[in-house]
């Protein structure tokens, strides 16, 4: 390919945020280009949210059997976890989406250009293989992240890795040290103790998932320590030396003493940088920001400082969250905005924030800490999962947290617990739609679910306490 090609939109990588931008775009009669250097999908689809669910899936089920021994009577063991066998489930889930993907994108009419990509100008892009594109609306920049490494560490993808290297690993390892109590580091060692390792947890914060609700973190903390995981908060790793079998780390706790942690395997899950290694950007006249992110010069159209090149997905700064489900809402707003229609601006406090571990987490809006700093007059409910017959049944704990306006609206709904990934979507439309506690309280919750402890948490705030003391 060599010739010169002018189309409507150019997208720059085929990730959530890439594709969902080239499917509306297409679907609003536009000639979308869509680059991509690997496969389309990205990270979510390849190398996080579905293989890594998948998995987690297969952690329930081995959980659902200890549980069913020890507290229902059945008689049932596990002999042993085939992880070829779970590898291949797992393979065949994302390659059924990829797949579908691509099917989208070709009934759509996007063109799909297996290729890395240049910036060559404000409109302009070239591939590898020689092609060049001009775009007559605009360039979407949609390149993703990696995961990050520590310098100094010794990352080799055997004994020292990353979540990717983990996902792919060729065999369950006995013990892990988990570096980061972020999502990705507590979904990995939720995982690895399901499946029967000795898992060292090591946040440097004072927390779990130190962006959450403390509340959040608490009942978290609390569920992972006591299906045996050991969770240090307020820790930091000194020191790591690779072994012929394993690694010896060097860990100073909050105490500051200094502790010998040997394990076959450490995982380290420090959060993920932006990749726009290759990209041309000084070609465009646009720079990142001092943490590697592409900053948008209009937070409401995603467009840079450059008129007609937009940011999606990972290389978008805070306030975006780095969540796919976030990747696609921003890939419809700037699909639009380069087809001329009004689109709405992102509320990205209304985005929920899913924790897949067990227990898992769900929050979406305002922590009762961020309510205060911003000066409201702040009511705030808890339930406890278990105040409810379901959440017995279950016997998981867990917490339903509301804060809310005083005579106004609720402002965030935070859940820790069994299955609270799906009951998070109520609460979504709850902050959303600025709805206040008697609002919700109107509407009845069947009897018995989970679900039922979050209408008796509005129940409460709206002064109509029914079985919440």
């Amino acid at each position: 390919m060599t010739d010169n090609h002018e189309i409507d939109v150019i997208v720059i990588g085929g990730g959530t945020g890439g594709y969902s931008t080239a499917l509306r775009a297409a679907s609003l009669g536009r000639k979308v280009v869509l680059v991509e250097r690997d496969k389309v999908g990205g990270t979510c689809l390849h190398r996080g949210c579905i293989p890594s669910k998948a998995m987690l899936h297969a952690a329930e089920l081995v959980d659902g059997i200890a549980e069913a021994r020890e507290r229902w009577g059945v008689k049932a063991t596990l002999e042993s976890v085939d992880w070829p066998a779970l590898v291949a489930t797992r393979d065949d889930i994302v390659s059924r989406n990829h797949k579908g993907v691509e099917g989208h994108l070709s009934h759509a009419g996007v063109q799909v250009v297996r290729d890395s990509a240049q910036l060559t100008g404000p409109r302009s892009v070239r591939v590898a293989s020689g092609a060049t594109f001009t775009a007559r609306c605009g360039i979407v920049l949609a390149t993703g992240s990696r995961p990050r490494t520590l310098p100094g560490l010794p990352h080799d993808g055997n004994r020292v890795v990353t979540s990717d290297d983990a996902l792919f690993a060729a065999g369950l390892p006995a013990s892990v040290l988990v570096l980061g109590g972020g999502a990705i580091g507590v979904e990995y060692a939720s995982f690895h103790r399901s499946m029967g390792a000795e898992v060292t947890l090591v946040e440097a914060a004072d927390r779990l998932l130190p962006l959450e609700d403390v509340d959040v973190s608490r009942h978290l903390a609390r569920g992972l320590k006591k299906r045996g995981i050991d969770v240090q908060v307020g820790a930091r790793l000194l020191d790591a030396t690779v072994l012929d079998g394993g690694v010896r780390a060097q860990v100073r706790t909050s105490r500051g003493e200094t502790r010998t942690v040997e394990v076959a395997q450490l995982l380290v899950a420090v959060g993920r940088a932006p990749v726009t290694d290759g990209l041309g950007l000084a070609a465009a006249e646009l720079t990142t920001d001092g943490r590697g992110f592409v900053a948008p010069a209009d937070w409401s159209r995603l467009e840079t400082s450059v008129p007609g090149i937009h940011v999606v997905g990972d290389l978008l700064p805070p306030p975006s969250p780095g969540l796919a489900h976030a990747s696609f809402a921003e890939g419809l707003l700037v699909a639009e905005t380069l087809a001329g229609l009004p689109s709405p601006p992102l509320d990205y406090a209304a985005v929920p924030r899913v924790t897949y571990s067990s227990p898992q987490t769900a929050s979406v809006g305002l922590t009762e800490a961020e309510a205060r700093e911003r000066d409201h007059d702040v009511m705030v409910n808890t339930m406890p999962l278990t105040a409810v017959a379901k959440g017995m049944v279950h016997g998981q704990g867990g917490v339903v947290k509301v804060v809310a306006a005083r005579g106004g609206p609720v402002l965030g709904v935070h859940l820790v617990g069994p299955n609270v990934s799906e009951m998070i979507a109520e609460s979504q439309l709850i902050v959303g739609w600025d709805a206040d506690p008697s609002d919700v309280a109107r509407h009845i919750h069947a009897h018995p679910t989970l679900s039922e402890a979050i209408g008796e948490t509005f129940l409460t705030l709206a002064g109509r306490a029914l079985h919440q003391q």
